[in-house]
């Protein structure tokens, strides 16, 4: 059997999660004397990634020399290619000021438990124009509408870097056991299952036909064993399907729609960057680091609204530097069923002599508009089953006035 790829940057992955039980008691015990810093949802989540071992062969989180360099060249001032700052922003540090080691509190669990313990290294105060250059180059935009940009200047403006002990996986690991795993959990699935070659697939939404003939799509081109859908269960933007649904949606289509032992669900413990080409370069580093091959780049992939282009997170990989990454992106198209074939093709391939009207397509509006009212999707853009849990959604939430 061919060996999986490598985890990025290091020969083994390493996890920052701290697995014994008792050494994890024990630092829980020492954080109890420890400063206490609230920190944001981002650098919480972050830590969970860390945690995890997505985020290898990161220590912890990055000083600001680090995050300049990461935004300009896509890699560290020690040269380690990476492509989003990875960082613990806060707005106040006036209670770890002199502070040596630290506790993280959780700003997404009620109580606000300890997520970790970190060892603080320097605090870097930025300015004004250091945020913006920052979110510009994440964001590819300066619109303070965007979410993710609004995000990223609005949390503070001191990066508190260093080393840190993860002492949980936040809420993502109780409220979504049959999904969260981490990527040595991941890892381990797919060795289990005697696979090497293995095609992700990244969503944040339910999957209908076109999603999945994509995934069987790219299996079949690459070669691959098996696939493994990746959902991210962290916070969305308003508006957006609530983890639960989506999680109950593409069960259901791979439990009757894929061929057995042929597709993994596993969800991660994220929030969206809507970061669009960098996060999607993201993507592909943690996706090597749990033992994908191959990772699936879509039309406007971790986009939003028209802040990028239809392929943007594809041309970005052609700045990636040669060796970089061990992992390889299969370049998508938009997927939609063609009357004409009586399948689902992606849009370039489909015969010669289609219009627009030979395709079923529906914007998301549509889609919410007639699950909300009650109206059954058409069979060639969603399964039955897939649309019946999320009619039972929309026809559950408060009727909008």
């Amino acid at each position: 059997m061919r060996q999986l790829v490598k985890p990025h940057g290091s020969d083994s992955l390493n996890p920052l999660y701290v697995e014994d039980d008792a050494e994890r008691a024990e630092l829980l015990k020492e954080a109890e004397g420890l400063p206490k810093l609230l920190v944001c949802s981002q650098a919480a989540a972050n830590a969970v990634m860390l945690g995890c071992g997505y985020f290898n062969p990161l220590t912890g989180y990055m000083n600001l020399e680090d995050s300049l360099s990461v935004v300009e060249d896509m890699k560290t001032s020690s040269g380690l290619f990476w492509p989003v700052p990875i960082v613990n922003v806060v707005e106040d540090v006036s209670g770890i000021q002199d502070a040596k080691r630290i506790a993280l509190l959780d700003p997404s669990v009620d109580c606000n438990p300890v997520v970790a313990i970190q060892d603080v290294e320097s605090i870097d105060e930025t300015t004004d124009e250091q945020m913006k250059f920052m979110a510009e180059k994440i964001f590819a935009t300066t619109d303070v509408e965007h979410p993710g940009l609004k995000n990223f200047l609005t949390v503070g403006k001191f990066f508190v870097a260093g080393p840190i002990q993860v002492l949980s996986y936040s809420y993502f690991a109780a409220e979504f056991p049959e999904t969260f795993r981490t990527a040595v959990q991941i890892r381990e699935m797919i060795e289990k299952n005697g696979w090497s070659r293995v095609v992700a697939f990244q969503t944040r939404n339910p999957m209908h036909r076109a999603h999945e003939a994509l995934v069987k799509i790219a299996m079949d081109r690459v070669g691959a064993d098996g696939a493994v859908i990746h959902m991210l269960l962290g916070k969305l933007k308003k508006g957006d399907i609530p983890a639960d649904v989506r999680n109950a949606c593409i069960r259901e289509m791979v439990e009757l729609y894929f061929e057995p032992n042929t597709c993994e669900i596993t969800g991660y413990g994220y929030d969206m960057l809507y970061a669009g080409p960098r996060e999607a370069v993201l993507h592909a580093v943690f996706r090597q680091n749990m033992g994908a091959s191959h990772l699936i780049v879509g039309r406007d992939h971790a986009g939003v609204g028209d802040y990028y282009g239809a392929f943007d997170a594809q041309d970005i990989f052609k700045e990636v530097p040669e060796g970089a990454l061990e992992l390889k992106i299969f370049e998508a198209d938009h997927t939609a069923f063609s009357k004409v074939v009586g399948d689902v093709v992606m849009m370039r391939e489909a015969p010669e002599g289609h219009s627009k009207e030979d395709f079923v397509f529906l914007s998301g509006t549509k889609v919410r508009a007639m699950l909300s009212a009650g109206e059954d999707l058409p069979p060639e853009f969603a399964r039955p089953e897939v649309a019946k849990i999320l009619m039972d959604y929309y026809q559950s939430l408060p009727a909008q006035k």
